[in-house]
C-alpha cells in the first residue's frame, strides 16, 4: 500500500512498510507430512530470559509534522572516514544545521549525536524531471555543502537535516571500517530502498498514472528517499540489528549491497555477512561477491525474505559511478537480453539466464501473505539457533510470516544439507495453501547460511511492527544466538546442518 504527500512542492510517496510489492512463483502446497508435523501446536506461555528494550525516549527521531519543507541525498551512500562527501539539500528555509547521529544500542537511546554542523545557506533546489524512454525521476541539485567526515567512527549514520523551525529529514550513510577482515558486515539493502522510492512520482512499480507499465526502467541514486522521513527503509528494517550488534559487543563493518558492486573483495575475510529486511535488487556482481564469500567460509545470514530476487545493472550519473540502478524485470524488453544474456534484468529465477536465488540464500520467494501476518511454527526446537527459547516442537511464534514470505523448493536449486528450523502453513493472495520456511544450510566451505523467510524478522527483534510480545522475545534471542555464533568463524563446522528438507520441501 502507499499514500502521498507534499513535501517543498514535490509529490512524494511514502511505502507503508506492512507491504510491498514483489515478483512470484506459483505457491507451493503444504505436504500431508509436513501438515502433521505442525498438528497440535503449543504456543510459548512465556519469556524466561532477560530482554532489554530500547528507550522510548529517542531524540534523533523525527516527527510527522516536522517532516517537511526539506530534503536531501548524499553524494555516496558509503564512504570511508575521510573520503569526501557532499550534501545535496533543498529547502524553503533560510538555512539548515546537520546533526550527525551515529546509530547502535546507546543504552537504548538507538542513535547518538556526534556532531551538529552548520548553519549553512538554504535555497529551494530545481524540481525533478522524468527523463526519456526508461521514465527515470531525476534531479539537477547543485551540492549544499562538502562534509569533513576525518575522525568519524565508523559505523551506520543518520544525518538529520533540521531547520531553524524544526522542520527535518534525515540523509542514511555507511562509514565502512578500513577492513571486513573478522568483522561481522552489516549489509544495508539500498538497492532495495531506492527500487521503491517514489520520490517525484516513480518508482521500478508504478509510474506517474499508478499503474504497472508506466513505471520506470532505471532509478537513480542522485534524489532523496520518500520512505522513513528521508532514512529509506533503515529504521524498522535495519536498525534493530545494528543496535541488537552493538549491544552485543560485536566487531563491525557497516557496509551498502552497492559496495559489493564496487568492490569484489569487500566482504574478504569476514565472519559474517548479514543481510537485514528486504534486500531483493542485485546485479550480477553483487550476487557474485556474496557467494565467493559463502565460498571462502564467511556465514550468511538474509534477516528477511524475497532477497536476491530482481536482477539490475547499474550505470553512473553525473554524480558519480554507480548511481543508476536499471531493472526492466522482464526480459524481453531490455535492449541487452539478446546482446548479453548474463546482464539482462529479468528475474533471478527467470529466462533467459534462470539462477534461482535458492541455490544461495537456501529457499525461494514464495508469495504475500494473505492475512496480516501467519503464524511461525517451530519444527526443529533443537537447533543452536532456538538455544533458551525455550520453544518446542510444533510452539507458535504469532505474527511472524509476512508480508512477503520464502519456501523451500526442492525443484529448484537447493544446497544441502538443508534443515527446516520453521514450517507455517498460509494462503497467498490467491486463497492457494502455501507454507513459509525459515531455514539454515552448511555449505562445503563451513559457512553456515541462514534465511528468516519473512521480512518481519527485523523489527520483530525489539517487538515493532504489531509482533506478539513473545515472538518478539523469541526472534531476539534466535538472533543473538546466530550473532554470537557467526561472529566466531564458520558456523557449518560448529554446527553442522540436520537435514530434513525432505519432509518439508515442495
Amino acid at each position: 500500500m502507499r499514500r502521498r504527500s507534499a513535501s517543498l512542492g514535490f509529490v512524494v510517496t511514502a511505502t507503508l512498510l506492512a507491504g510491498c510489492t514483489g515478483g512470484g512463483h506459483a505457491p507451493s502446497t503444504v505436504p500431508a507430512r509436513a501438515a502433521s508435523a505442525v498438528a497440535h501446536v503449543p504456543r510459548v506461555r512465556a519469556l524466561t530470559f532477560p530482554l532489554p528494550q530500547p528507550s522510548r525516549r529517542q531524540p534523533w527521531r523525527i516527527k510527522p509534522a516536522q517532516a517537511t519543507g526539506i530534503a536531501g541525498f548524499g553524494s555516496r551512500d558509503s564512504i570511508a572516514p575521510g573520503d569526501p562527501y557532499a550534501l545535496y539539500v533543498s529547502t524553503t528555509a533560510r538555512s539548515f544545521r546537520v546533526q550527525v547521529f551515529r546509530m547502535g544500542w546507546y543504552g537504548g537511546l538507538l542513535g547518538h549525536l556526534t556532531a551538529t554542523l552548520g548553519p549553512y545557506g538554504g535555497h529551494v533546489q530545481p524540481p525533478s524531471t522524468v527523463q526519456g524512454p526508461r521514465r527515470m525521476v531525476t534531479t539537477d541539485w547543485t551540492p549544499s555543502v562538502q562534509i569533513d567526515t576525518n575522525g568519524w567512527r565508523p559505523g551506520a549514520y543518520l544525518l538529520r537535516l533540521t531547520t531553524p523551525d524544526g522542520r527535518a529529514n534525515f540523509v542514511p550513510l555507511a562509514l565502512r571500517a578500513p577492513s571486513s577482515a573478522g568483522r561481522v558486515v552489516l549489509v544495508s539493502p539500498d538497492t532495495t530502498w531506492q527500487a521503491y522510492n517514489t520520490w517525484g512520482c516513480c518508482d521500478l512499480y508504478d509510474g506517474d498514472g499508478g499503474g504497472f507499465d508506466s513505471r520506470s526502467y532505471a532509478v537513480t541514486f542522485d534524489r532523496p528517499y520518500a520512505q522513513e522521513y528521508g532514512a529509506g527503509e533503515f529504521i524498522d528494517r535495519e536498525l534493530p540489528v545494528v543496535a541488537e550488534a552493538d549491544r552485543l559487543g560485536l566487531a563491525v563493518d557497516d557496509v551498502t549491497d552497492v559496495d559489493l558492486q564496487r568492490d569484489p573483495h569487500i566482504l574478504d575475510g569476514a565472519t559474517a555477512v548479514i543481510s537485514m529486511g528486504h534486500d531483493e535488487y542485485y546485479s550480477k556482481q553483487m550476487r557474485a561477491t556474496l557467494t565467493a564469500a559463502r565460498d571462502a567460509g564467511s556465514n550468511l545470514a538474509f534477516l528477511g525474505s524475497n532477497a536476491i530476487y530482481r536482477r539490475v545493472r547499474f550505470e553512473p550519473s553525473s554524480v558519480g559511478p554507480d548511481r543508476v540502478m536499471v531493472d526492466y524485470k522482464i526480459g524481453s524488453i531490455d535492449p541487452v537480453s539478446r546482446v548479453d544474456p548474463s546482464q539482462t534484468t529479468a528475474d533471478w529465477p527467470q529466462s533467459p539466464d534462470p539462477q534461482p536465488e535458492s541455490s544461495l540464500t537456501g529457499a525461494m520467494y514464495d508469495c504475500f501473505v494473505r492475512a496480516k501476518a501467519a503464524v511461525g511454527v517451530v519444527v526443529d526446537p533443537s537447533s543452536f539457533l532456538f538455544a533458551g527459547t525455550g520453544v518446542e516442537r510444533g510452539t507458535k511464534l504469532p505474527d511472524l510470516m509476512g508480508p512477503e514470505v520464502d519456501h523451500v523448493s526442492l525443484g529448484d536449486p537447493t544446497p544441502r544439507p538443508l534443515e527446516v528450523l520453521t514450517h507455517s502453513p498460509f494462503e497467498c493472495p490467491q486463497g492457494l495453501a502455501s507454507a513459509a520456511d525459515t531455514t539454515y544450510y552448511s555449505a562445503p566451505s563451513g559457512a553456515g547460511v541462514f534465511d528468516s523467510g519473512t521480512m518481519r524478522w527485523v523489527c520483530a527483534v525489539y517487538d515493532g511492527c504489531e509482533t506478539d510480545a513473545v515472538t518478539g522475545g523469541v526472534v531476539r534471542r534466535v538472533t543473538d544466538n546466530l550473532l554470537l555464533a557467526f561472529a566466531t568463524g564458520p558456523a557449518g563446522r560448529a554446527h553442522p546442518a540436520h537435514d530434513n528438507a525432505a519432509g518439508f520441501g515442495s
